[in-house]
This record gives structure tokens, sequence and C-alpha cells, in this order.
């Protein structure tokens, strides 16, 4: 191995590269569903489950950036795209001008609830069927603790804004 790896044991370069391609494996395969059942890309499909979950199903749109860590500008886009297709609406905040709210539409929570049961089908086949009770307690206390680890020094887009003094 070059220079750039030799501090990995080879368990923790394995383990890192099964995270890897096991996380790639089971985007690819639902993102692959939710294009062909709801002409959707994941970070769509994304967008609208989490509206679809939040109080009034409504969200500012740094807030949705921050949580599902993608960074402001791309989820704009995305925004605009679903906005297009009549899935969300985007609004001044009524408590903030400089901050947009999100808006889950009618028609965007129809299309989760369409595509939804696919990708739980997808997700349990390739993911959850393959373990047992016991290794998902494990892969959750794992997983809980490195994710609280990297949100603990965030990338800038997952990082909350500090508020600007007027």
């Amino acid at each position: 191995m070059s220079d750039a790896t030799s501090g990995l044991t080879p368990e923790e370069l394995g383990a890192y590269f099964a995270l890897v391609e096991v996380a790639n494996l089971l985007q690819y395969a639902v993102d692959g569903h939710l294009r062909a059942e709801g002409d959707l890309s994941y970070l769509q499909f994304q967008i609208l489950a989490t509206l679809t979950d939040a109080p009034g199903g409504r969200l500012r749109m740094t807030d949705l950036a921050d949580g599902l860590v993608h960074s402001r500008s791309g989820l704009t886009y995305q925004a605009g795209l679903l906005d297009k297709r009549g899935l969300i609406t985007r609004a001044p905040s009524p408590d903030d001008e400089r901050s947009v709210m999100v808006t889950v539409t009618d028609a965007g929570r129809a299309l989760v609830g369409r595509v939804l049961p696919g990708h739980v089908a997808d997700v349990r086949r390739l993911l959850l069927d393959p373990m047992t009770a016991g290794d998902l307690a494990t892969l959750n206390d794992v997983l809980g603790r490195v994710r609280r680890h990297m949100r603990a020094t965030p990338p800038r887009s997952a990082r909350p804004r500090v508020k600007r003094k007027n």
C-alpha cells in the first residue's frame, strides 16, 4: 500500500472499504428503484421524506441542508426541480426574510407514499435480512457512536449557521 494508507491496519482498511462499498451498493439499488418508480433521485427522495416527517411538512432550507449533509446550493437546485414538479413549495420565512421555507405538497406526500413500500422492501432485502437482531443492535450502536463523533465537528453543510446580530 502507499504511504497514505500505511497508517491503517488491514482490519481497519477492510472495515472502511466494506462500509463504503455497502453504502454505495445500497444507494445504487435504492436510487434505481426511486428513479424507476417515482422519477426521483435519492437526494430528492430524502428531501421529500424529511419534509413529510417534519412538523407541518415544512422546514427552513438551511435546516434541511444541514440535516441531509448536502451543500445549500446543491439542495437549492434539487428543491427547484421538485418545486417545478409541484412536489414542494418554497416561500420566504415569515420569521427571517433571509430564510426560505420549504413545504411538501399533497402531490409530494402522495409520491413518497407510492415509492416508500418498494424503498422499504429494498432496504429490508439488501441490508436488514442478512442480519440477526444482535447484528442490528450492534450496527445501531456502532454507527450511532460514529455519527455522533462526526456530527460533533460537522462539515460546513451540516454546521448550524451562526445567527447574525443586527
